[in-house]
């Protein structure tokens, strides 16, 4: 049986890697990387590090607007499933990506199993939950990370091929804390001292698009009591770069390249906090009992806010630096989003579908 995997941005690259490795012992897979992400630092350094298969097909679409850019995917995407003929596409998360995939394959009438099925930040303001409603709805294999993603579905009338599998990010986080094992960390490339410094991310939409809250985030960063190490999207460097700021003047936030997984995955794992806007980190700051501040009005997580790990604190100045100064971790860490096996159960899955 002949499997489509359509990535083509950081997030996916990390998911894909342990689903692929279990597709390919029973089945053929061909990988298509659309190119959203092309910097060297964003998408070529996980496919070497991870050991991802070089993809079948890159299309290099590269940045554009929505709609350009969604087409533009769309038309090589066709192209591509009516030479392969897949029985599957398996689509990931919430990128253009994923919308391009699903409609190319819907409108082909290939069957479609969208991992991380169901997350609902409930601001169709953002264009990932545009793209991850209607992967949804298009789908045949919808792969809940969480029973709260099952719900929402169910509360959208999705109720057949809904199945709660846990989130394969953990697979990938355990697989990257493994590998990272004995070797020599980036913190001695920073000079760094393990929880001691704070790890930031910010590249969505909602904050780069809007100088204030961009700006507002960083004011916070600055007033904190510890550096700010910042692997800065290249994205979010363009605007800084256009509106004419130095982030660079305030002396205790460190801007870096963006790094690997494996590199970000130590950078989380020995942070005092972590401040991000990245749905990913938010559950991988969980995963490693590592206080999160989410620099959001919503997030899909909603777990990790409810057993207090995470707070909500948006773009505002005074919340963030209030967060970060009060926060208490808590007593309890239940188990959230599986057990590392989710890529197995995605392979299992897809099998039983096609004999049904």
């Amino acid at each position: 049986m002949k499997i489509v995997t359509i990535v083509g941005a950081r997030p996916q690259f990390i998911k894909a890697f342990p689903v692929s490795q279990a597709l390919r012992q029973s089945y053929q897979e061909v990988l298509v990387h659309t190119g959203q992400h092309y910097d060297e630092n964003m998408s070529r350094v996980f496919f070497s590090e991870l050991g991802i298969p070089e993809p079948d097909y890159n299309l290099n679409i590269g940045s554009a607007p929505h709609g350009r850019q969604t087409g533009a995917m769309m038309d090589l995407i066709e192209q591509v499933l009516l030479d392969e003929k897949p029985a599957w596409v398996l689509l990931y998360g919430d990128t253009n990506s994923t919308l391009a995939g699903a409609l190319t394959a819907a409108k082909l009438n290939i069957p479609i199993a969208h991992v991380e099925a169901g997350l609902r930040s409930f601001n169709k303001k953002m264009p990932e939950e545009i793209n991850r409603i209607v992967a949804d709805h298009l789908s045949s294999l919808l792969l809940c990370p969480s029973q709260t993603a099952a719900n929402n579905l169910q509360a959208e009338g999705i109720q057949d091929g809904v199945h709660v599998i846990g989130d394969v990010m953990l697979d990938s986080l355990q697989a990257a804390l493994e590998k990272n094992k004995n070797k020599i960390t980036i913190l001695n490339k920073l000079n760094l001292t393990p929880h001691d410094y704070y790890l930031a991310t910010i590249h969505r939409a909602e904050n780069t698009d809007r100088p204030e809250r961009l700006l507002s985030i960083i004011e916070a960063f600055s007033a904190l009591d510890r550096r700010v190490i910042i692997p800065l999207h290249p994205r979010t460097r363009k605007i800084f770069s256009a509106i004419g700021y130095n982030i660079a003047a305030h002396s205790n936030v460190i801007v870096i390249e963006p790094v690997g997984y494996l590199e970000m995955a130590c950078l989380e794992q020995n942070a005092h906090f972590i401040l991000t806007d990245s749905g990913g980190i938010q559950k991988e700051a969980y995963w490693l009992k590592v206080p999160c501040i989410t620099l959001r009005d919503e997030t899909e997580w909603v777990e990790t806010v409810q057993l207090g790990w995470n707070i909500l604190v948006g773009a505002d100045t005074r919340r963030i630096v209030q967060s970060v100064d009060e926060f208490s971790t808590p007593d309890e860490h239940p188990q959230l989003y599986g057990d590392g096996q989710s890529s197995k159960r995605i392979v299992d899955l897809i099998g039983k579908w096609s004999e049904a």
